[in-house]
C-alpha cells in the first residue's frame, strides 16, 4: 500500500474512533447530568448549618490516619461546580465520569489543620455528612466511596444516578472536594515537615508528598480552569485529547495512580501549547504525534515543565533545584506552588516514556499506520511483562508497622521497597521492574479504616534484559579482598553466598542456581522467592509467581523430553556423516537436511531414543514397559546432478526408491545399521532413532534456485514440492530459534494447546510455527516475548483478534520480501477472497500465511482450516486468552484453573467417541482423562488385545530379531481409525482429534440433513445406527460414543 493510502486510512480509522469513543452532549446527556447535579446540590442544601460534626462518622478513618482535633460545625460549601473532562466536552468512553468539585468552606478549618493529616480527616468527615443526605434523594440510585488518584488519605463520592441512558451507560458523578485558599501556602513549602511523626532519631523529615496532596486540592480549581481556557473553542486540540486518552486507557501499566491520569495528560498537552509546540494550523493526529515526540524524547523532562508563571511569580532557580531533589517527575502550575506530576515515579514515567517511543516506532512502520497497534490493542500487564509475580499481603502487619501515612502512604513505601529489593536482586538480569498495587476500590467503606485496603494483592512485571542473563547460573560478587563490600554481599544473600574460585584464578563471592538445561527458565523463580522470604519474610504461599504452570503440559514422565534432543542431533550428525561417505552408489549424496520438528526443538514430544532401536542391543537389560511403538524423523536426502533421470513423475519415484534401497544395504553392510523398506519408505536406525529417509529430485532444486516459471512449477511432482517446502519451512525456523531461545518451548505450549482441543486436522505443525513466528518478528506494540507464559499468551491474543478475513498474514523471517513480493502476496489473497461477497462462508484458504517460500499460502493452510474451523478456533482461542489473562492478574493459584486451559469442552460436539486410553500408543502423553456424563450413550466396547503400547515381559521371549521384528515403525491406531472412518462415512461427519495423545474424538455433523422432519425417536435411531457403525470400525479401539446433539434439518 501507497504511503497516501496509509494516511487516508489512518484518517478514515481515527475519525470512526473519535466518534465512537466521545461522548456527545446530547439533549439527553445535557439533562442527565444537570438533573444529577441538581440532586446533589439540593441534598447539600438539606444539611443544617452549624450541624456539629465529629470523629464518630469515620472513627476507623481518623484514627488510622493519625489525626486529632477534627471536630467541626458543618457549614456549606462555598461552590459546587462542575469541572474536569466534561467541563472541555473530552469525556472519553467508556469511563464517562463528571467531575463535580466541591469547595470545602474556610469556616470548617483552622489555620493549623495542615499539619498531622487534620485536613485530611475533616475532608473525609465533610464528606460523610454529605453522603448522609445523598441517600435519601429519589433522583439517586447509590453512592459509593472512592479514592483521588489512588490515594486513600483523599476519599471521594461517586454519585450513580437514578435514570440509566443507553447513549451514556456507566455514567457516575464523582465529587471531589476543593480547599481553595484553605491555607497559608508558604506553611506547606516543600522542605517543611507537617507530619510530626514523619522523623528519623527525632529529626523532622520534609514532607514533599504530604505537602504536595494538599497543595494539588488547593490549587485544583485553578488548574481545571486553566486546562478549560486551553481547550476552549479549540476542536483539533480536543479530538487530541481524547486520542491520547484512548491510548493511555489501552496500556493499564501507564495509566494508573503513579504514572498517568486524564488530567495529567490534558496538563502535558497545555504544556505544548504553552510553549508553542502544537499550533491551530494542526490536526489531531498531528498533536497525538507530536505529544506522544515529546513524550519520549524531549530533554526538558530531566530539568522539569514550568508552565509560564501567572503575575510577577517567577519560580526562582532554587525552587526549580528543590523540586527536582523532591520529585523524578517535575511538572510545576502557573501558580509554581504545586508539582502536578508528584505521584508519578521514575520507573513509571520510564515505562511511559517507552510505551510513548513504541509507538512513534508504530506509526511509523506498522501496516495501516498501526492504527490497531496504536489505538484498539490491549497492552496490559500479562502482555507487556515477561513474569508477573502477586504478593498476597492480606493482613501483614509488616506492611503498615510505621502507620499508614506519614509523607507517603504505607502502600507505595511497600512498593518502593518491593521495587528497590528486586531491583538490587535481580540486576541486570532485568530490563524493567514494576511494583502496583491498587488498594482502593469503588465500594469500599472508608469510614473503618484502613485495615481493609490490603484485599487486593501487590502486582510485580518483570521486564527481562536478555534470556542469556536472565538464565545465568552463577552471579559473581565482589572479590573476597574487598572485605566491607564482601560482608554486604553475604548480607544480602544469606545462606546462598559463597566464595569460590574462577577459572581466571579470582576467589569471589557468588551465587550458584544450579539448574537442568531444562528448567533454567526457573531460575529467575527461585532467586525472587528467595529474596522475598529473607528480606520481607513472605512465605511461598502468599509469592504467586506466573512462571511454570503450563510447564505440565510438555513433560513426560516428570521430565521435559526436550532434554533428549541433544542426544538426537549427535545421532542426526552421525547419520549425514555416513550418508555422505557411502561409494556405492550412482550418485553421491550432496547434502542431508533435517525435516522433523524435533530436529528444530519445536516439537511437543521429540522422540526418546528406543532401545531396540540401536546397533547392539543387550536382550537381557531390557526393561519392562518398553514401547511397541517408534516415531520416524523424516530427513531429506540429496544426491548429485545428473541428466540421466528419467522424465515422468512415476518412474522418478521408482527411480528414488531404488537409490533408497541401495543407500539402505550400504548403512546395513558398512555399519551394521538395522533398516526397514517398503515401496514407499527407508527407515534406518540409529542409537535409539529411527530416520525416514526421502530424496528430492534435482528437479526440485530449481524451486530453490527461484528458476521457476509457471509451466515449470506445474512439472515439478507433489513430492518434491512438499519436500522442498518442508526443508525452506524447517531452514527458516531453524534460523529463528538461534535467535529467539525462548520460541521454542512457546511454540511447544501453542503446538499442545492446539492438540488438546482437538484442532490437529486442522492446523499442521508449521502453521502453528509460523504464527509464532510472527508474534516474535512482529511483537509492536509489545516487545518480543521473553517468558513461555507471556509468549502463549500473544499467540492466543495473535489467532482470536487477527482480521483473518480482511488480511493475509506476511511472515518473513530473514527480511526477503521485496515492495513486488508484497504486492504478489497481496494479488494472491485478494483472489482467494473474491467468492467473499456471494458468501461468506466461502472463502478458499480461510487462515492465509504468506512467506518468502509460499506467497499464495498454498503450502500449510490452503485447505484447513477451512472458514467455519478457524471460526471455532478464534473463539477457544479468546477463551483461552481471556482465562489465562484473569489467572496472571486475578488471585488464583487452583491448579486445576490452569489446567483448564488445555482441557477441553466435550459438549460442544455433536457426538463424542471415547477410546481405550491402555491402547493408546504414547498413553504418558494423555493430559487428563475424558469422561462423560451426559448425553445418549450408544456404543461400548471391550479393548483389543491384539495392540497394546508397551511390551510385557511375555513379549521378551525369542531372540533379538523376534523383538526388533515386533517394533511398530510409526503406528498410530487412531490415525488409522481417523482414516477408516472418513473413508466410510464421506462428508457425514467433521472428526476432531488429538494427534499428541487424547482419549477423546468429537464429532460434527458436516451438514444439516436435507429430509423431512421425521419422528424424533426414527430419528435418533438412524444416527445411533451410524455412530454404532462407527464403533464397529473402532472394534477394541472405541470403549464408549455419545450422541449429544441430532443435525439441525434443513426445510
Amino acid at each position: 500500500m501507497e504511503p497516501e493510502a496509509y494516511t487516508d486510512s489512518m484518517d478514515l480509522k481515527v475519525k470512526e474512533l473519535l466518534k465512537e469513543v466521545r461522548l456527545e452532549h446530547t439533549p439527553s446527556v445535557t439533562k442527565l447530568v444537570d438533573d444529577t447535579v441538581s440532586a446533589i446540590k439540593s441534598a447539600v442544601e438539606r444539611v443544617p448549618d452549624d450541624f456539629q460534626v465529629t470523629a464518630d462518622l469515620a472513627p476507623g478513618f481518623v484514627t488510622d490516619i493519625g489525626a486529632d482535633k477534627v471536630e467541626f460545625k458543618f457549614k456549606k460549601p462555598e461552590s459546587i461546580e462542575i469541572g474536569g473532562s466534561y467541563s472541555i466536552g473530552c469525556v472519553a468512553k467508556p469511563y464517562l465520569n463528571v467531575d463535580v468539585f466541591l469547595r470545602l468552606p474556610k469556616e470548617c478549618f483552622h489555620e493549623k489543620d495542615y499539619l498531622n493529616h487534620r485536613y485530611h480527616a475533616k475532608r473525609c468527615l465533610y464528606l460523610c455528612v454529605i453522603k448522609k443526605y445523598l441517600k435519601s434523594s429519589s433522583l439517586i440510585q447509590k453512592i459509593e466511596w472512592s479514592s483521588f488518584q489512588n490515594e486513600a488519605r483523599k476519599p471521594i463520592l461517586v454519585v450513580y444516578p437514578g435514570v440509566n441512558l443507553t447513549e451514556a451507560p456507566g455514567f457516575i458523578v464523582r465529587l471531589i472536594p476543593t480547599a481553595t485558599s484553605l491555607f497559608t501556602i508558604s506553611k506547606l513549602n516543600l522542605n517543611r515537615n507537617n507530619v510530626r511523626a514523619h522523623n528519623i532519631g527525632g529529626v523532622p523529615q520534609p514532607t514533599p508528598k504530604y505537602n504536595s496532596s494538599i497543595l494539588e486540592d488547593i490549587f485544583l480549581e485553578d488548574n481545571a480552569e486553566f486546562v478549560k481556557k486551553t481547550f476552549s473553542g479549540w476542536k483539533e486540540l480536543s479530538e487530541a485529547l481524547i486520542l491520547l486518552k484512548a491510548w493511555a486507557r489501552q496500556r493499564s501499566l501507564i495509566y494508573v495512580h503513579d504514572c498517568l491520569n486524564g488530567f495529567l495528560v490534558s496538563i502535558i498537552v497545555s504544556y505544548l501549547v504553552a510553549q508553542n509546540k502544537v499550533n491551530k494550523s494542526m490536526k489531531a493526529m498531528g498533536i497525538f504525534r507530536v505529544t506522544m515526540d515529546f513524550i519520549a524524547n524531549s530533554q526538558l523532562w530531566k530539568r522539569g515543565l514550568y508552565f509560564p508563571p501567572q503575575g510577577k511569580n517567577a519560580i526562582s532557580k532554587e525552587g526549580k533545584e528543590q523540586y527536582n531533589e523532591s520529585f523524578p517527575v517535575v511538572i510545576c502550575d502557573s501558580s509554581t506552588h504545586v508539582n502536578l506530576a508528584f505521584r508519578m515515579t521514575s520507573v513509571s514515567f520510564s515505562e511511559l516514556q517507552d510505551e510513548a517511543a513504541m509507538t512513534l516506532k508504530c506509526l511509523e512502520t506498522c501496516r495501516d499506520g498501526g492504527f490497531e497497534e496504536v489505538f484498539t490493542t490491549k497492552i496490559d500487564y500479562p502482555a507487556k511483562y515477561d513474569y508477573c509475580i502477586r504478593l498476597n499481603l492480606k493482613g501483614n502487619d509488616e506492611v503498615y508497622a510505621l502507620g499508614f501515612c506519614l509523607d507517603d502512604e504505607c502502600w507505595r513505601v511497600y512498593e518502593e521497597n518491593v521495587h528497590s529489593l528486586l531491583v538490587q536482586g535481580l540486576s541486570d538480569r532485568a530490563k524493567t521492574i514494576r511494583a502496583i498495587w491498587s488498594n482502593t476500590h469503588a465500594g469500599y467503606s472508608i469510614e473503618n479504616g484502613f485495615s481493609g485496603l490490603d484485599n487486593e494483592p501487590l502486582f510485580i512485571g518483570i521486564s527481562l534484559s536478555s534470556l542469556e542473563k536472565a538464565f545465568r547460573v552463577v552471579d559473581i560478587g565482589p572479590n573476597a579482598e574487598h572485605k566491607e563490600e564482601a560482608f554486604l554481599f553475604r548480607k544480602f544473600w544469606g545462606e546462598k553466598a559463597e566464595l569460590r574460585r574462577f577459572k581466571d584464578g579470582a576467589i569471589a563471592e557468588s551465587t550458584v542456581w544450579e539448574s537442568e538445561q531444562w528448567t533454567r527458565h526457573l531460575i529467575l523463580k527461585r532467586i525472587i522467592d528467595h529474596l522475598l522470604q529473607r528480606h520481607l519474610s513472605l512465605s511461598k504461599g502468599n509469592v504467586v509467581q506466573m512462571v511454570d504452570q503450563l510447564d505440565f503440559s510438555l513433560l513426560h514422565g516428570g521430565k521435559d523430553p526436550i532434554s533428549y534432543s541433544g542426544r538426537l542431533l549427535g545421532a542426526f550428525e552421525e547419520l549425514s556423516k555416513r550418508l555422505r561417505s557411502i561409494k556405492d552408489i550412482p550418485l553421491r549424496v550432496s547434502s542431508v537436511q533435517p525435516l522433523d520438528s524435533a530436529f528444530r526443538f519445536t516439537s511437543v514430544f521429540p522422540p526418546e531414543p528406543h532401545p531396540l532401536a540401536k546397533e547392539k542391543v543387550d536382550v537381557a537389560r531390557l526393561q519392562n514397559f518398553t514401547p511397541f511403538c517408534i516415531q520416524t524423523l523424516e530427513v531429506m536426502v540429496q544426491l548429485e546432478g545428473s541428466g540421466n533421470w528419467p522424465m515422468d513423475d512415476v518412474s522418478i519415484e521408482k527411480t528414488k526408491s531404488a537409490f533408497l534401497l541401495k543407500i539402505a544395504e550400504s548403512l546395513q553392510n558398512s555399519w551394521g545399521m538395522p533398516c526397514t523398506a517398503s515401496e514407499e519408505d527407508v527407515d534406518v536406525f540409529l542409537d535409539g532413532y529411527a530416520f525416514r529417509l526421502r530424496i528430492m529430485h534435482e528437479r526440485g532444486l530449481s524451486l530453490v534456485k527461484k528458476e521457476v516459471g509457471s509451466d515449470i512449477t506445474k512439472r515439478v511432482s507433489s513430492t518434491d514440492r512438499k519436500l522442498f517446502l518442508q526443508s525452506q519451512h524447517a531452514s527458516m525456523i531453524n534460523g529463528l530459534r538461534g535467535r529467539y531461545p525462548i520460541f521454542e518451548p512457546v511454540v511447544r505450549l501453542a503446538k499442545r494447546w492446539v492438540a488438546s482441543h482437538l484442532f490437529s486436522a486442522c492446523l499442521v505443525e508449521e502453521a502453528v510455527e509460523l504464527l509464532l513466528a510472527y508474534v516474535f518478528l512482529k511483537p509492536l506494540p509489545f516487545n518480543v516475548p521473553c517468558s513461555r507464559v507471556n509468549g502463549f499468551l500473544r499467540f492466543l491474543r495473535l489467532l482470536a483478534d487477527y482480521d483473518w478475513t480482511f488480511s493475509p498474514l506476511v511472515v518473513d523471517i530473514n527480511n526477503d520480501l521485496s515492495r513486488n513480493d508484497e504486492k504478489e502476496i497481496n494479488d494472491n489473497f485478494m483472489l482467494t477472497r473474491k467468492a467473499y461477497e456471494e458468501n461468506p462462508q466461502n472463502i478458499s484458504t480461510a487462515m492465509f500465511l504468506a512467506t518468502a517460500y509460499d506467497k499464495a499460502s498454498e503450502a500449510w493452510t490452503t485447505s484447513s482450516p477451512s472458514s467455519l474451523e478457524l471460526k471455532r478456533l478464534v473463539a477457544y482461542a479468546r477463551s483461552s486468552a481471556n482465562l489465562l489473562t484473569k489467572l496472571i492478574l486475578e488471585n488464583q493459584t487452583d491448579t486445576y484453573r490452569w489446567e483448564c486451559l488445555f482441557r477441553t469442552p466435550l459438549n460442544n460436539y455433536d457426538a463424542v467417541i471415547l477410546l481405550h486410553r491402555d491402547r493408546l500408543p504414547y498413553p504418558q502423553r494423555l493430559l487428563f482423562p475424558s469422561e462423560l456424563n451426559q448425553g445418549r450413550h450408544v456404543a461400548h466396547g471391550k479393548s483389543s488385545n491384539a495392540f497394546r503400547p508397551f511390551m510385557l515381559p511375555g513379549d521378551m521371549k525369542g531372540g533379538l530379531e523376534a523383538l526388533k521384528a515386533k517394533l511398530l515403525v510409526n503406528f498410530n491406531p487412531l490415525m488409522c481409525f481417523v482414516g477408516d472412518v472418513e473413508k466410510e462415512f464421506p462428508g457425514t461427519f467433521k472428526m476432531w482429534y488429538d494427534s499428541l495423545g487424547s482419549d477423546a474424538v468429537g464429532l460434527t455433523w458436516e451438514r444439516s440433513k436435507k429430509r423431512e422432519r421425521e419422528d424424533a425417536e426414527q430419528e435418533n435411531k438412524y444416527l445411533a445406527d451410524e455412530l454404532k457403525t462407527v464403533g464397529e470400525l473402532g472394534k477394541g479401539f472405541v470403549r464408549d460414543i455419545y450422541l449429544l446433539k441430532a443435525p439441525r434439518i434443513m426445510n
